[in-house]
């Protein structure tokens, strides 16, 4: 009777290795050498004797061909290569998520910066922030408070957000949409807004309408 399997394997996994090297078994091989040159058919032994003077790898890169074909290289380099476009791949292939940042009108301090934290590394993931003030019983009077709540927010989250949709009501609730920010934001552009914001800075000169002269009355004739 063959003894129960074990619940836990706790072996480590096997690993696939590289073919490379003496780990190649066939005795013919069409090599390529490193600068892309083709040295033909050669022997198993002949090619790893090539690979020595080079102090480079043999890697068998075609497995199905006839002979197999294998190349001349820098296999650490050529492995660390292949890590870093991959990495890139999967950076590149992110699926933006919306991920809700919730609270209340009355929200207190603390929670409220707790609520920043959280959109900002929602952002910084690439991620889109749907920022919810939710109503209870008679708050739904306050929906002016909600927008200003909001509004307050978006500035808070200017450095790396993007205002995507404005407040808005939504049954008993507000919300709002950010963006990650694509661009890094104008120096001159929020500084020039908050000189206005503050009364300190200058508003564009009103438009002066223009006055059509009147023809001077003359004597009576």
């Amino acid at each position: 009777m063959a003894p129960p399997r074990p619940r836990f394997d706790r072996r480590a996994p096997v690993r696939e290795l590289p073919n490379i090297n003496d780990r190649i078994n066939y005795p013919n091989l069409r090599v390529v050498d490193a600068d892309g040159s083709q040295l033909g058919v050669i022997t198993r032994e002949a090619a790893l004797e090539v690979a020595r003077e080079r102090e480079l790898d043999l890697v068998l890169v075609s497995e199905k061909a006839d002979p197999p074909v294998c190349r001349i290289m820098d296999y650490g380099k050529f492995k660390f290569e292949q890590e870093k476009k991959a990495k890139e791949a999967r950076k590149k292939s992110h699926q933006t998520e919306v991920k809700e940042v919730k609270m209340r009108y009355k929200i207190d301090e603390h929670d409220y910066q707790v609520r920043i934290g959280q959109a900002v590394r929602f952002l910084k993931a690439g991620d889109k922030v749907k920022c919810t003030v939710i109503f209870r019983g008679r708050e739904i009077q306050h929906t002016a408070l909600a927008e200003q709540l909001l509004m307050r927010m978006a500035k808070d989250l200017e450095e790396t957000a993007e205002l995507q949709q404005e407040p808005k009501r939504e049954g008993r609730n507000m919300i709002m949409f950010l963006g990650p920010r694509r661009a890094p934001l104008s120096k001159d552009s929020k500084e020039a807004r908050e000189r206005v914001e503050t009364g300190t800075g200058t508003r564009p000169p009103r438009p002066v309408p223009l006055r059509v002269p009147q023809p001077a009355e003359g004597p009576p004739a």
